[in-house]
């Protein structure tokens, strides 16, 4: 696991650009503190830089950026190849003879031999690279299949820019950063900013399984500006699995999930450096701990994070599974004290504002893991995968209310929403609560009229479910000089997947949740403490074999993810497993309430809100007022926090 940055199109010597993607690496030393290589080709202002966390060969012989022993291509890799070992088999049958055993060289080797277009369907991986094609003056940004590894890129003055973090970008001398207020709407709507998009104009993220190619430093401007293509597309995949559906009875279906995901557990537990897992006592975690211990002639290291509030604490259900499979168990439970502790960090953390609350216990459980090991295999992946978020069934059910309502109350609905603002909602709520007795008023009656209005006027229940994993929907009415934009959670995938409803959901948090907001909290994370994390039910032959499940046996009797229970109630008896999903969340309403009350006070403070000109003051501090007053709002008001954040710590910078 690595850092990887890199520049075209500045002028300079070759110790002139050593010496800035020097710089630009340093920024994110944390991703990569055993190592640190560069390349340059002085003659066309193309350097790479690069910062290694040594996991396979540990030896100078994994250094980076790498060329193939040809001398046309150059490497600058982060990620793992778990199948480098087959590949290197190949290779050599092929006549290549292998300097190392890394799976750096094993990639470079690869592509020099077959090509790139040729080497990526053969990878098991997660991963983001440039290639620097020396004959053909050409680079290539490619990312792994489903978005486990980042990857920004975008231009400056000079040029052409790209890196893991955007704190890598921020060090190139001619980044001008320009705060991208489309962005921070769609961060308000969806607690994370979306690919393509980042908080700076003129940088974006190349979205997971795409590669982009580029054969000048200037090919991102213009007419022919270069466009990113898809190299494996989940839709596609997705689409051709389930007309081949898995037509087994129970137990040969639960047969193969585990042989499947069982492969996929033992391939990331390749390592040359100390090994564990995270284990938050939920079904994926805990098959994912259940398949390595028993590939495992040790206890394995497990890692849970505990809370004092029961409604999130699943420490003592990690703690008994842990006992029963007899790992070496972990364990830390969070106060307040805590939480305000990691607060100040998180603008570091994540160079771009992130709001998912679980962000602080993440890093907190990274932080212990990273004490005894270098590598955490984690458990992400089973709700997107194998149907597991309670909100896919709840939708279903809503809509079908909302199909029972008359059709004149959803026309009133829809006239309403176009003919009143929010704000004008909101003040017709405030009119009406006088007209209510006076042990009565005080309710929000203005949101209830905004949200049953937003309800009755859906189109489709796809549309609903855009909907509902929303907060602020007039987000762009919120941020001054904001506009509406659409994200990949807008796609209609009707066409291209007419499946069942609760599997479109399912593909459509695979483009958007789960790159943009789940494996960006785990990779910030873990890096922030150089901590590798790996997902084997990510591994794209589980998502391949998942999706030639059909969603009746996927979510079976109203059971999400009945393959993964099957599996690990081998392992482990039912009764320590089976219980309501919980998610891994944080008592953030609490916390805003208490400890960090006088925090997020400071941060919205009205003249403040003036002063800066980012957020319309009277919306987001009436928001504040009603979660101090007792409404569940928090992830809504603690997105706002985040930024607010992260815009202090920025200003220095001279974003504007």
């Amino acid at each position: 696991m690595c850092g990887i940055t890199g520049s075209w199109g500045r002028p300079g010597t070759e110790e002139a650009l050593s010496a800035l993607v020097a710089a630009m690496a340093r920024r994110i030393a944390s991703r990569g503190p055993d190592d640190t290589g560069s390349f340059c080709e002085p003659d066309v202002g193309l350097a790479f830089g690069h910062r290694r966390l040594s996991i396979l060969d540990l030896s100078p012989h994994g250094h980076q950026p790498m060329s193939s022993r040809d001398g046309r291509f150059v490497l600058c890799y982060n990620g793992e190849i778990y199948n480098f070992r087959e590949l290197a088999g190949e290779l050599a049958d092929a006549g290549v003879a292998l300097r190392g055993h890394s799976d750096t060289e094993v990639l470079v080797e690869a592509v020099a031999l077959w090509g790139l277009e040729a080497t990526l369907p053969r990878l098991i991986g997660m991963f983001a690279f440039a290639l620097w094609d020396r004959r053909e003056r050409r680079l290539e940004l490619v990312r792994d299949r489903l978005g486990i590894k980042p990857l920004y890129y975008g231009v400056t003055r000079s040029g052409l820019v790209f890196g893991s973090d955007l704190a890598a970008l921020r060090a190139h001398p001619d980044f001008d950063p320009q705060l991208n207020r489309d962005a921070v709407a769609l961060l308000l709507r969806l607690q994370y900013v979306p690919c393509p998009y980042s908080i700076y104009l003129g940088i974006h993220k190349l979205a997971a399984g795409h590669r982009i190619s580029l054969t000048g430093p200037d090919a991102l401007t213009g007419s022919d500006a270069a466009t990113p293509l898809a190299w494996w597309d989940p839709i596609d995949v997705a689409a051709r699995a389930s007309r081949e559906p898995f037509g087994a009875d129970g137990r040969e279906l639960t047969d193969e999930v585990e042989r499947v995901l069982g492969d996929a557990v033992e391939d990331r537990m390749v390592a040359d450096v100390p090994l564990g897992a995270f284990l938050s006592g939920g079904i994926d975690s805990s098959t994912v701990v259940a398949l390595m211990q028993a590939r495992s002639r040790e206890p394995v290291k497990t890692f849970t994070i505990g809370f004092r509030e029961d409604e999130f604490d699943e420490a003592s259900h990690a703690r008994a599974i842990a006992a029963h499979l007899g790992t070496d168990h972990t364990e830390l439970y969070l106060d307040d004290a805590q939480a305000r502790d990691v607060v100040p960090l998180l603008p570091g953390l994540w160079t771009e504002p992130f709001a998912d609350p679980s962000q602080i216990p993440t890093y907190l459980v990274s932080r212990l893991a990273r004490q005894s090991v270098t590598v955490s295999l984690s458990g992400d992946g089973g709700d997107e995968l194998f149907g597991g978020y309670t909100r896919y069934r709840q939708t279903v059910e809503t809509w079908n209310d909302l199909a029972g309502q008359p059709g004149l109350l959803k026309l009133a609905a829809r006239a309403a929403r176009a003919a009143l603002s929010p704000d004008g909602l909101e003040a017709l709520g405030r009119r009406l609560n006088f007209l209510l007795p006076a042990s009565a008023r005080g309710r929000d009656i203005g949101g209830s009229l905004r949200y049953r209005s937003d309800l009755l006027s859906r189109e489709s229940i796809d549309d609903l479910y855009r909907y509902s994993v929303g907060y602020w929907h007039d987000a762009h009415r919120v941020v001054k000089g904001a506009h509406w934009r659409k994200s990949e959670l807008e796609r209609d995938l009707c066409e291209l997947f007419p499946g069942r409803p609760e599997e479109r959901m399912m593909l459509l948090d695979t483009l958007t949740y789960l790159p943009d907001d789940i494996l960006t909290k785990v990779d910030r994370a873990s890096m922030a403490v150089s901590l590798e994390a790996r997902v084997p039910i990510l591994d794209h032959r589980v998502f391949e074999l998942a999706w030639r499940i059909p969603i009746e046996y996927r979510v079976r009797d109203g059971v999400e993810k009945w393959p993964l229970r099957e599996v690990l109630a081998r392992h482990v008896p039912r009764e320590l497993f089976e219980r309501p999903k919980q998610g891994f969340g944080a008592p953030v309403t609490e916390w805003l309430r208490g400890g960090l009350n006088d925090w997020g006070e400071a941060l919205l403070d009205p003249r403040r809100l003036r002063d800066e000109g980012i957020f319309e003051p009277e919306p987001v501090r009436r928001m504040w007022t009603q979660l101090q007053a007792g409404q569940p709002i928090s992830t809504a008001m603690w997105t706002v926090l985040v930024f607010q954040a992260w815009w202090e710590n920025e200003r220095g910078g001279g974003a504007s």
